[in-house]
């Protein structure tokens, strides 16, 4: 990672010695490798419909997996971005669509049941990690309903009252500078 951060820095910037401790705990990481997935498999459904069409048994049906990629898609930047936690939430619908439509795949008259077997059971294991994770970020932006704050021990001066204490006063005895109003080739002059 240093060697990253060095190639990307200017020349007269000091150079990266080592990096610390990420801010991210396992569910945000969760949350972010959850995201790149879903992009990547949305890309995925969109450029190879027709296959993933042909080895699940689902002939045309490349609309649809083509629909699903988009959604993977738009699913994976939001988990990327800030409302990762919507982005967790709208993949969990989605695994709900995945499943729907692969459970009506695993039927004796599909000669590629198994193929749709192995996908309903990787979608239903990659939902439980959905759910893993959505529930980590939720528990991590909650806020304890009994946590009361005491902020009495603030005043909003940012040195202390004791250091605000007389400065008005002392205001008063400075002189105080007028500034005139800016001159401008028209000041003066009537139209």
């Amino acid at each position: 990672m240093t060697f990253i951060a060095n190639a990307v820095q200017r020349s007269d910037n000091p150079r990266v010695q080592s990096t610390g401790p990420s801010s991210l705990d396992s569910s945000d990481r969760l949350a972010r490798n959850l995201g790149w997935f879903s992009i990547g498999l949305g890309i995925t459904q969109i450029v190879a419909a027709r296959s993933l069409s042909r080895t699940l048994g689902i002939p045309e049906s490349e609309n649809l997996i083509r629909a699903f990629g988009a959604r993977e898609i738009a699913s994976g930047m939001l988990t990327l971005s800030l409302e990762k936690k919507a982005g967790l939430y709208s993949r969990i619908a989605g695994d709900a669509l995945d499943l729907a439509v692969l459970s009506t795949a695993v039927k004796e008259d599909n000669p590629k049941r198994g193929n749709a077997a192995m996908a309903l059971a990787m979608v239903a294991g990659v939902t439980l990690l959905d759910v893993a994770a959505a529930l980590g970020v939720s528990r991590n932006n909650a806020r304890d309903p009994h946590d009361e704050r005491d902020y009495s021990d603030r005043s909003g001066f940012p040195h202390g009252v004791q250091a605000a204490r007389g400065q008005a006063e002392d205001a008063d005895e400075k002189p105080v500078k007028v500034l005139s109003p800016p001159q401008t080739a028209f000041s003066g002059q009537r139209a």
